[in-house]
Formats: C-alpha cells, structure tokens, sequence
C-alpha cells in the first residue's frame, strides 16, 4: 500500500463528525516541539450542524491524537484560544500550544526553525518570508479565519478626546509632544505612547495606513513604549488620562470597563462599519500551515478543518467579526487544496 494511500485513510479516520459544547482548559504552555503523528482512532460519523454548510468534511476530535504546536499573532491569540478550548471540550485528546509572541516571530518560528504547525498572523505573509519557508520545504496555505478593527484606545478618565483623524493619527503618534500640539483646546500636557512591539502584525498595519510604511516616526516619538504584550499596554493606557494606544479590538471589549475606544474620522469601529468598510482601520486575521504538515499529521489538518468550520460561532463572542463569505470559502478551498481534495 502506498504512503499517500495509508496518510489519505489515516486522515478519513480522523475526519468525522463533532458536536457542539465549551469548556475551560489548562493555560497553554510555551516552549513545546512538535511531536510526531499518533494514529487515528476510530470514529461514528453523527448528524450535526455545520458553519461549513458541507464544504469540508466533517470532523471529530476524539478521532485525533498527538500535538498541535502554534505561535504567532497576540491579535489572533484570544480566537485560536477559543477555538483550541472548543476542539479539546468537544473530545481531543493532545496538546495545543498557543505561543502569543507576534505575527513576525510567528513566522520565524514557521519558516525560518520549523518549530510550529500553525502559524497565526494579523497581516498576510511577507514573500521574503515565504520563501524562508521554501527554503525548510514548506508552502506556506493562508487560511482567512476573520477580521479585526484595530482599536485606538484611551482611558476612561480622559474626557477631551473622543475622535480623531487619520492625520492628527499620524501627529499623536510622532512628532507631537503635547496633546495642545494636535488641538490647541487639548491639555498642555505630553502624550504618551503604548504601541505594540515591532514584531507584531498590529505594528505592521498601524505603519503602513498610517505612516505608509515608514517606521520611524513612530519609534522615533518620544515617550513611547513597546511591548508585544497586549496587557501591558492597556494597563498602561489605563494608568494616565493622557496615554493613548492600539492594539486588537478584543483587547479592547476585555477592558472597555476601563478604556474609551476613539472614533476614526467619525467613524466607530462596530460589526457594521467593518463590514462595510467605513471604518479605516479594519483588517484581515489569518492562521497558516504547510500541506505536507497537515497531511503527515491528521490532528493539524484536523484542528484546521474545525476552526474553518466553527469560528462564525465564536469569533464574535471573542471581540472580533467573521470573514466575509467569499474569504472564508476560499480559506475552505485552500484546506481541500492542502489535502489533495
């Protein structure tokens, strides 16, 4: 019997049917390796339904056992959470490490050691970084799994800003030094900066709609802060009523208790304004694999196979908005690619 033939029916082994359901797990732990393929157990298809409406096959996560190994995005960190908490609940049996160190770190990790399955990504892959990952035989699949707005936060004791534009964006966030400087009728007092380290794929986006891709004026701005720790700067933000910052909006709902979201050229991040495109600051989440990997290891593929399908149940629930219709059939299109379907 072929290889391919022996992984195709490992894989059908693995791909049944799950039902719904939630639970808390164990944190994940950071620093683990890959682990290599532990066969399918046998599985009985059931009824259940589908966000996929059919497009991929069914899967059941008792089905599959051995490690999934992901790292990447802190932005995408709290929906692969998730959704890693809802493929154990509803039966996987392994380990799903979830390393949040950044979209550029994640990738390193991806294309560069090899170390992860998975990778998890705010901003599409870079071609450099695609052909890193040529480079250690892999070929990088992007899978679209939903969108974020990124939200420009501020604490709740701050009472003069409630909305801005693009370009006094652009000021706050380099060369001005006091808030005066951006509106005179604003405080007399200096800004200070919470911004995600460079390595994230939030720095990425802010740069290129902001400051067209040009890194310096951002890091150049005095009374900045880095960190690719996305509670470090809200807690930052919550400490001063004239520190400002971005990250993800989920981050955001977390602490809305304790932070004022700001309104982009009068325009309030929300499921419409993002899925209409009113609202700038708006963009794609990702996860990423490699077709060798998922088909050598059925618990990815199937991991995969079960975030496509059920994440519109609870990105929104997370503080995100689905994918458009179109994005997500095409990431389902990439996973039947992936495997030779």
């Amino acid at each position: 019997m072929s290889r391919k033939l022996i992984v195709l029916l490992v894989l059908a082994a693995a791909l049944l049917s799950a039902c719904g359901g939630k639970a808390t797990v164990a944190p994940p732990q950071t620093g683990a390796t890959a682990e290599p393929q532990t066969a399918a157990t046998e599985a009985v298809q059931q009824e259940s339904p589908s966000a996929s409406e059919g497009m991929l096959p069914p899967v059941d996560p008792a089905a599959v056992s051995g490690n999934v190994v992901t790292a990447g995005s802190s932005t995408v960190f709290p929906l692969a959470e998730r959704m890693a908490e809802r493929f154990q609940d509803e039966g996987f049996s392994g380990q799903i490490t979830i390393d949040s160190i950044g979209s550029g770190a994640g990738f390193e990790r991806f294309c560069v050691s090899g170390e992860t399955d998975v990778s998890n990504a705010s901003r599409p892959i870079k071609d450099s970084e695609v052909e890193s990952c040529r480079s250690i035989g892999r070929e990088p699949v992007e899978f679209r799994v939903g969108t974020d707005a990124l939200a420009v936060t501020v604490s709740k004791d701050n009472d003069f800003v409630t909305n801005v534009t693009l370009d006094e964006l652009a000021l706050i966030f380099s060369t001005a030094e006091k808030w005066s400087d951006v509106r005179p009728e604003w405080p007399d007092e200096p800004i200070l900066r919470y911004i995600p380290g460079t390595d994230s794929g939030t720095f990425d986006y802010f740069v290129e709609e902001i400051f067209d891709k040009n890194e310096e004026p951002i890091l150049s701005a005095a009374n900045t802060q880095l960190s690719e720790d996305d509670n470090v700067l809200v807690q930052g933000i919550e400490g001063s009523p004239y520190a400002i910052g971005f990250f993800g909006y989920a981050y955001y709902a977390e602490n809305s208790d304790q932070l004022n979201v700001l309104s982009i050229e009068g325009v309030a991040p929300s499921g419409e304004t993002v899925d209409n495109g009113t609202y700038p600051l708006a963009r794609p989440l990702f996860i990423y694999s490699d077709p060798t990997i998922m088909q050598e290891k059925p618990q990815v593929a199937a991991y995969i196979n079960f975030f496509l399908t059920y994440v519109n149940e609870e990105i929104v629930d997370v503080g995100y908005f689905p994918a458009s219709n179109e994005a997500l059939q095409q990431s389902m299109q990439n996973w039947l690619d992936a495997m030779g379907q």
